[in-house]
């Protein structure tokens, strides 16, 4: 070392101290070392001294020799804090933690009450996952030290893990009377908002934390994500580009605006961020949502890169929650019946629901033992009054994850249905905690999870025909029907007349009740190809979000197609919409995403659909569908075709007369709508699924 530094150490403990302090609150570590090394032999007794070297030390992941400093602080001064505090957080950074936590507790026998201690000890128990012990350390460090921030923040996560969010709410408020301008206690605030089902105030909370940081991304995608929650996706886009603009390389960002765009049918440089994005996914770059990744052009074997790498990521968060769970399965006795579980925030007035009903309520005459956990809370309308009444219903909507985990295996779940995949609200999520011992995925993402703790995925052979079988990563459960149920119940109201919805007395109806991220420039163009070919044509289209409507309508202009042939119907309750599908003569499916439950509503009320089908499981539902209703001619392999059959049926009106005849004498033949059919087919999947388990078998493709 030169004779300058040793030159310019200070001739005092107290100075050399104060100089340490200051280097290593300017993150100068690597002098605080230098300096601190050099004065240890001008001061060998000095607890602090040696405290603050071994800071430094830590900082510089030399941890040996950390330690070996931090020992020696320890034993020149057994009795302080600080030291032990410090001792106590290097053991849990090495995964000591019982270690951690019997040191903190033998310093807190000697300083009682001392908040530090109590802060360090509670840290330790949250590693382990005992949030009640947690709680009580936080709650003691906080009223002894009540005008400390960072400590009712932890109180607050540990009140949150116990599921006491309003108690965590008042936490955190409490903190930010005391530090405003906390960025971290606003984005707790938001995240708890959020558990509330209060996504509006959320993304408020959210927004302020972006504010305060504007170099932390993550306040405003969140922000963003809960906008496009609380409905307002304009809102969410603008947060995203904001987003985007503090961090240009986020893949992740990236990837939601373009499917915000998408919705909002934005298509200026779309096309940009799609290969982008693509090329991510196609090296690997973790962040993309598969769900949002479905409504790009590409094939199967990227979609399953996409939710493999997203999957990855989560089960790295999952397997300490595993950990700390540790739950174990216990087989059922042979003769037990086999008790099947299925998640959705969708057991009410939604597509899920609705198609679900009366399967569930066939299965009740079974010997199976279904039971439904709902994410989102009872609506009072008449689909969860059924199927509350065919099959055991939880109502798990104001519970945390956690909890609804211990609930489903406390149930003694055998089989777990996800009907929402990486559709829904966190159910993901949930599945990877692995609450129940055999895992399927059905109905709600039109792909492969990639996951590895989900086991299979219903389907058919439509729709997962074998040159596609390669690009599923869980088993699958071929049924030898359409994989998507139907209510024959379904009644049809009368339908309003042309006049009340906006369509021309006597023009050819084409339809397409999408959500808008699936009408892409290519689709929407196809689609003004087949106006120009027939005269007197309109497009009904499902009213998209904010200035959605009126873009497409300059999008049609810009392709010579006038733009009040565009006709919108706002969102409708299931009836009103249902009765709509009278006046359409044919509704035209897309790529790359078909559109499944509006499809097989458009069936069922006898409106022929046109498909093209693709080369992903995505675009091969309403292949399924057309397939086992005997209607392969309204299959079509290609655009040109889609175009060339949409525009002879829409010039024919005979032939899409004998069309609608024909479906509505299928509606009482067809294995389409024959549920008490499927619950059989069902039943015998599930016996196939327990008994492999029950004996011990992994689990393998079942081809029924």
């Amino acid at each position: 070392m030169p004779s300058s530094m040793t030159e310019a150490l200070p001739n005092d403990i107290a100075s050399t101290l104060q100089r340490l302090s200051e280097l290593l609150q300017q993150g100068a570590n690597a002098e605080a070392a230098n300096l601190a090394a050099l004065a240890r032999r001008q001061f060998p007794v000095s607890a602090d001294l040696f405290r603050l070297y071994g800071v430094a030390l830590v900082r510089l992941g030399r941890r040996k020799e950390a330690q070996v400093a931090m020992n020696r602080a320890a034993e020149l001064a057994p009795g302080n804090v600080e030291v032990q505090c410090n001792l106590a957080s290097m053991a849990m950074a090495e995964g000591k933690v019982g270690a951690a936590i019997e040191r903190a507790k033998n310093a807190l026998s000697k300083a009682p009450g001392h908040p530090a201690l109590l802060q360090v000890l509670g840290t330790a128990y949250m590693a382990t996952g005992q949030h009640a012990q947690a709680r009580d350390a936080f709650s003691l460090a906080a009223q002894n030290m009540p005008q400390h921030p960072s400590i009712r923040l932890n109180l607050a996560s540990a009140e949150l893990e116990l599921g006491r969010l309003p108690e965590a709410e008042a936490q955190v408020r409490q903190a930010l009377l005391q530090a405003p301008s906390s960025d971290l206690a606003h984005a707790m605030l938001g995240h708890l908002m959020h558990m509330q089902r209060r996504p509006k105030d959320a993304a408020a909370s959210l927004l302020q934390a972006g504010k305060l940081a504007p170099n932390n991304v993550q306040h405003v995608f969140q922000a963003a994500l809960m906008l496009d929650e609380a409905g307002d996706l304009e809102g969410a886009a603008e947060a995203l580009a904001d987003a985007l603009s503090r961090a240009p390389e986020s893949i992740p960002v990236m990837s939601q605006l373009l499917f915000a765009r998408r919705r909002l049918c934005r298509w200026q440089d779309i096309d940009s961020l799609s290969e982008q994005v693509t090329r991510a996914v196609s090296e690997g770059q973790p962040g993309i949502h598969p769900f949002a990744f479905l409504a790009e052009d590409t094939d199967a074997a990227l979609q399953l890169r996409c939710a493999k790498t997203y999957a990855a990521t989560l089960e790295q968060q999952a397997a300490a929650y595993r950990q700390e769970f540790n739950i174990r399965h216990t087989v059922p006795l042979p003769d037990s019946p086999i008790r099947i579980g299925m998640l959705a925030d969708g057991f009410h007035e939604t597509a899920v629901g609705q198609h679900l009903v009366a399967l569930i309520e066939a299965l009740a005459e079974s010997d199976l033992d279904i039971h439904l956990f709902a994410a989102t809370p009872d609506d009072g309308g008449s689909v969860r009054r059924r199927l509350g009444a065919a099959a055991t219903l939880h109502d798990v909507s104001s519970l945390s994850r956690k909890q609804v985990a211990s609930l489903i295996h406390g149930t003694a779940i055998e089989i777990l249905f996800d009907l929402n995949g990486y559709r829904g609200r966190g159910n993901v999520e949930l599945m990877s905690l692995r609450p129940a011992p055999v895992q399927i995925g059905w109905l709600g993402y039109t792909g492969s999870s990639g996951a590895p703790w989900m086991d299979y995925l219903l389907t058919d052979a439509m729709t997962i025909p074998n040159e596609l079988r390669e690009h599923v990563s869980e088993k699958v459960i071929r049924l030898p029907r359409c994989p998507q149920p139907n209510d024959p119940g379904r009644k049809l109201a009368d339908p309003p007349s042309r006049e009340a919805c906006g369509l021309p007395g006597n023009a050819v109806v084409f339809a397409c009740f999408h959500e808008t991220y699936v009408i892409n420039p290519a689709v929407f163009a196809r689609c003004m190809l087949i106006l120009q070919q027939v005269p007197n044509s309109v497009l009904w289209l499902l009213s998209g979000p904010a200035d959605a409507d009126q873009r497409l309508r300059q999008a049609a202009s810009a392709l010579d197609i006038a733009p009040e042939r565009l006709i919108f119907m706002p969102r409708l309750s299931y009836g009103d919409y249902l009765a709509r599908y009278a006046h359409v003569d044919l509704y035209l499916d897309t790529l790359p995403i078909n559109a499944r439950a509006t499809a097989s509503d458009a069936l069922w009320a006898g409106c022929p659909v046109l498909t093209r089908s693709g080369e992903t499981i995505s675009g091969r539902t309403v292949t399924s569908l057309l397939h086992h209703l005997g209607l392969p001619e309204l299959i079509t392999a290609d655009s040109v075709s889609f175009i060339g059959m949409a525009t002879a049926l829409g010039n024919d009106p005979d032939a899409l007369a004998t069309l609608r005849h024909h479906l509505v004498q299928q509606r009482n033949k067809s294995s389409l709508f024959d549920m008490r059919g499927f619950a059989t087919d069902f039943r015998r999947a599930m016996l196939a699924v327990s008994a492999r388990y029950r004996i011990g078998r992994p689990p393998t493709d079942l081809d029924l």
